[in-house]
């Protein structure tokens, strides 16, 4: 593997008949209930938001989270997290 190619960025993002969201390229869940969940992905940070909403799988070792429920969007930030400069408590309370 060249150096290019351990410094690019990579993220797979599988949904399937939004019920099944697969994700590669996880680096941090921040916090997750069964209506939304905040990550720390290599492409900045991804909210998924939904109902029912629970963890399938997790492994940060290896990047990999898949979720499950009714996906009803993904949307990802730039850079720093939204909730960045904000504690504990702030996140928890929006």
């Amino acid at each position: 593997m060249s150096e290019l190619q351990k410094k690019q960025k990579q993220q797979d993002v599988k949904l399937t008949n939004r019920k099944l969201l697969e994700l590669t390229g996880v680096t941090k869940v921040e916090s997750f209930d069964n209506q939304l969940f905040l990550l720390n992905t290599e492409l900045g940070m991804l909210t998924v938001t939904g109902h029912n909403l629970h963890m399938k799988h997790l492994s940060l070792e290896q990047g990999l989270v898949a979720i499950e429920g009714s996906i009803q969007s993904l949307a990802y930030s730039d850079g720093a997290s939204a909730n960045k400069g904000k504690g504990l408590l702030g996140k928890l309370f929006r």
